[in-house]
């Protein structure tokens, strides 16, 4: 029989220093939850003050350093206590957090940033550790709509194969894009508004969190499968089929009335 979980009254965020980190324990301290914040270094005592009672032990740590993340802060967790993390690719992770262990497990993955534009609708993906962790899966749902977002379940393939396409090949698709821009001499005096809002948008991307694209697009096994899914369309467009693939890329918009 599945454990049966409560509301989710108090958590350890591990990694709370960072930007996500802290983003996600302001939020729910402000919705009055319980937050114990734990970061560099792991002590012993620490731990076990932060850990024991909580509902949830949220990492917010890079996928880089799991592994070891785990190894510290597993031992001090109760049996019942619900384990996740906010990575943005989700196999070897998950994988990573069953090997450590044995309780509830739920992956989660939310798709913003600790800055969230005006017109976004912010929502986080929820991945069940095992087929046994749906109720807490709901659990965690409930914590996320708490804190003002919404939540949707999916799997660790259908996550990270659509998160090789939304992050891993929209920055290698950028930067080689504008590294092959950049081989023209005088480009940069023919720029037009549309070329300078591409420059615009990526600019955070390839000049601030380079590292991070690079890790995660490294990490996720299907991200070159979305490269050469690309260069199939790539070979499109050098075949002059501008039609066809303005077309499909119309599908974006298939519900606007414009």
């Amino acid at each position: 029989m599945e454990p049966a979980f409560n509301r989710i009254h108090s958590l350890a965020v591990v990694g709370a220093k960072g930007q996500m980190g802290n983003f996600l324990a302001l939020r729910c301290e402000k919705t009055g939850i319980l937050v114990s914040r734990l970061d560099q270094p792991l002590e012993e005592a620490e731990l076990e003050r932060g850990l024991s009672e909580v509902d949830l032990v949220l990492l917010c740590v890079p996928v880089t350093a799991m592994a070891e993340v785990l190894d510290k802060v597993v031992p001090y967790m109760g049996r019942d206590t619900i384990l996740a993390d906010v990575g943005s690719v989700k196999e070897e992770p998950l994988r990573q957090m069953r090997r450590a262990w044995d309780g509830p497990i739920v992956g989660t993955h939310p798709l913003f940033g600790p800055v969230i534009p005006t017109d976004f609708d912010p929502t986080v993906a929820l991945i069940p550790g095992r087929e046994k962790d749906s109720e807490a899966v709901k659990a965690v749902a409930d914590l996320i709509e708490r804190i003002g977002f919404s939540g949707f379940e999916s799997t660790e393939e259908e996550h990270d194969r659509s998160m090789a396409m939304i992050q891993s090949l929209n920055f290698s698709s950028s930067i080689a894009f504008l590294a092959c821009a950049r081989e023209l001499p005088n480009i940069e005096k023919f720029v037009t508004p549309s070329f300078r809002r591409r420059l615009d948008s990526a600019r955070k991307m390839v000049t601030q969190d380079r590292d991070l694209f690079v890790t995660i697009s490294e990490a996720n096994q299907f991200g070159h499968e979305s490269i050469r899914l690309f260069r199939a369309f790539l070979s499109l467009a050098a075949a002059g089929d501008m039609d066809l693939l303005a077309e499909r890329a119309s599908w974006w918009w298939r519900d606007s009335n414009t």
